[in-house]
């Protein structure tokens, strides 16, 4: 199945770079472009893509509130950021709006489209040490610097089992399913039904917000 992406920057070279990057591959296609976050919105409303590549520091309408707007609108489409992340000051509340991964702009280009099927299948995009520095993140810019409330407490989480608790320690770590599997010594298939069950029992779009989930309960901190 052809994963459908729209491509969002206010730099038209980025956009057209990304394009002819995707054009390379089959299972990928790019079926629309918008250079504001506005225009974002309109073009996802209309095409229904499975990915959207945002930019984060655009005119007007930003990523971050195209983001809030895309996903608070129920849609299925998936938002990964594009970030320079070392110098970003918005990551946190991307995270907030619903972005669901992230690309660093000067990433290795294979390493983009992986990125983009991985989304797209729904499993994790952030690496270790990416996570690692999100929950830093996390811990830097408590509260008020959120662009949702809180989606959790422990308490909260005590609605899942102890397995399941363990593994979504792992998720917070930035594991992948296929990694969740061999650290409990249990099959991929089962690591992904406790992830699905985790979706569900706590109210979780994606992956992202099972980490920031993980660490707002306590179970994965900054030095993880």
């Amino acid at each position: 199945m052809t994963v459908r992406v729209v491509l969002v920057d206010d730099q038209p070279l980025i956009r057209k770079g990304l394009r002819v990057l995707i054009a390379d591959a089959p299972d990928l296609e790019v079926v629309g472009e918008a250079g504001d976050g506005a225009e974002a919105v309109r073009v996802v409303t209309e095409l229904a893509p499975d990915i959207v590549v945002m930019d984060i520091r655009m005119p007007g309408v930003d990523g971050i509130e195209a983001t809030r707007r895309i996903t608070a609108a129920g849609s299925a489409t998936q938002v990964i950021v594009l970030t320079t992340f070392d110098d970003d000051d918005y990551v946190y509340g991307a995270l907030r709006a619903g972005a669901g991964g992230f690309l660093v702009k000067d990433m290795a280009l294979e390493s983009i489209l992986d990125a983009i099927r991985v989304v797209a299948a729904g499993e994790a995009l952030l690496a270790p040490g990416v996570t690692r520095r999100l929950i830093a993140e996390f811990a830097a810019r408590p509260g008020p610097a959120a662009t949702t409330p809180a989606r959790t407490s422990d308490d909260s989480v005590g609605v899942v089992t102890a397995r399941e608790r363990e593994v979504l320690t792992l998720v917070g770590r930035g594991l992948s399913n296929a990694e969740i599997a061999a650290d409990l010594s249990i099959s991929i298939a089962t690591a992904k039904a406790h992830v699905a069950r985790l979706f569900t029992k706590l109210d979780a779009r994606d992956r992202v917000q099972l980490v920031i989930i993980a660490y707002e309960a306590g179970l994965v901190a900054p030095s993880s």
